[in-house]
């Protein structure tokens, strides 16, 4: 997803402000960050603390100089930063998911690809972006990872061997793990996933029937 190993969460949000995710996974932190206010303080940390680093590096002449501002100029405005003061979050998607996808959760074209699994897909800047919807209780085939899977979960929950995620939680999932997630059973979890490589199915035969069969 990017050149360095994302791992935590923290990580997450220090690539965040570096600039270096790529859309898909700028927008799912942007969203997280709408929806809960864990990390809005880290983050506007280290954004200080990255202005003040570029105060302190020196001069230098910029080739190419008119072409280059040029296309900082034809380029669209930046998204607006995320205060640290936002309300609590009160459902439907947030206005980043909104944007990127062009629906909100009650106008998604979900297409089934297993029972009581839906999904709708997009593929940008060289990943794939997600909605994912699970029904109350349902299982999704073990699996692990050959790239980095950043989950974040807009409603409901799911378990896995890990812990609980639940709403404006993020997974980051990658070779090292091989999880199983489970659907909480009070409600779907609906969830918006990017993946910068296939995932590898894992698990014994019959559980993998199983879980397909759902």
């Amino acid at each position: 997803m990017v050149h360095e190993h994302i791992d935590t969460v923290d990580a997450l949000m220090a690539h965040y402000v570096a600039g270096s995710l790529p859309e898909p996974a700028r927008v799912l932190v942007e969203s997280h960050l709408e929806m809960k206010s864990d990390h809005r303080w880290l983050v506007r940390d280290l954004e200080s603390l990255s202005g003040e680093a570029l105060e302190d590096i020196s001069e230098a002449a910029i080739s190419e100089r008119d072409a280059r501002l040029a296309a900082i100029f034809a380029s669209a405005s930046p998204a607006e930063d995320v205060p640290t003061d936002l309300p609590a979050f009160r459902g439907g998607f947030p206005r980043a998911i909104r944007n990127l996808v062009g629906y909100d959760v009650d106008t998604v074209p979900w297409k089934t690809k297993l029972p009581g699994f839906k999904e709708y897909s997009i593929d940008i800047d060289g990943c794939e972006a997600s909605l994912m919807w699970i029904r109350p209780g349902r299982a999704l085939p073990a699996h692990t990872h050959k790239g980095t899977e950043l989950t974040l979960i807009l409603d409901g929950a799911f378990n896995d061997a890990r812990g609980r995620f639940g709403p404006g939680d993020i997974s980051i999932a990658d070779e090292s793990v091989d999880h199983r997630p489970i659907a909480e059973k009070e409600r779907p979890c609906i969830a918006f996933i990017v993946l910068d490589a296939p995932v590898k199915l894992t698990g014994s035969f019959r559980q993998l029937i199983g879980d397909l069969i759902g």
